[in-house]
């Protein structure tokens, strides 16, 4: 069981554009029966933490949370609920970890994965409950946009592979 960072990328570092589109990613190839690719890495997870911004363009753009996954969203803001999620704040880091607590007892022996943007990824990292990154690397330049990360973070390198248009990338956190 890990707690894993998976997202794709542009090769400068964004996640999304300034507008939170993703219309970049859904241009690029990929090989969606590859052990990289996103139905592989699902099959895997059994709780999730994002924060409001991932929470709501999932909601505006599928109409639904589409996740089966227990997931706890970290915000201030009312968001309307939908089953199995929970939504509140983690203000400090003794609740991020109450937080993250929750999510791997609900996990069962699975992993937890941190959805969507790299802040709550950062708050994970800097009370050390995230374990890897998974990041699908886009032959994409945006040049400005919603960065990968919010913070400074060592890692190591564990794993590359190639799936058509994607350098997909596996590191752990070093602590």
């Amino acid at each position: 069981m890990a707690t894993i960072f998976y997202t794709a990328a542009t090769l400068d570092g964004f996640i999304a554009d300034e507008h939170d589109s993703l219309e970049w990613l859904m241009r690029q190839d990929i090989d969606m029966e590859d052990e990289s690719a996103y139905p592989h890495f699902i099959a895997g997870v059994g709780a999730a933490i994002t924060g409001a911004t991932t929470y709501e363009w999932v909601l505006r753009e599928t109409g639904t949370w589409e996740y089966e996954q227990p997931t706890w969203v970290l915000t201030h803001r009312q968001l309307p609920a939908r089953e199995g999620v929970r939504i509140g704040p983690a203000d400090s880091a003794t609740e991020l970890l109450a937080i993250h607590d929750e999510a791997v007892a609900a996990a069962a022996g699975k992993d937890v994965w941190c959805v969507g943007g790299g802040g709550v990824a950062a708050a994970l990292a800097a009370v050390g409950r995230l374990d890897q990154l998974h990041v699908q690397l886009a032959p994409v330049l945006l040049g400005s946009g919603k960065k990968l990360f919010d913070g400074a973070l060592d890692l190591r390198l564990v794993d590359v592979v190639r799936n058509r248009n994607f350098v997909c990338t596996v590191y752990d956190v070093v602590t």
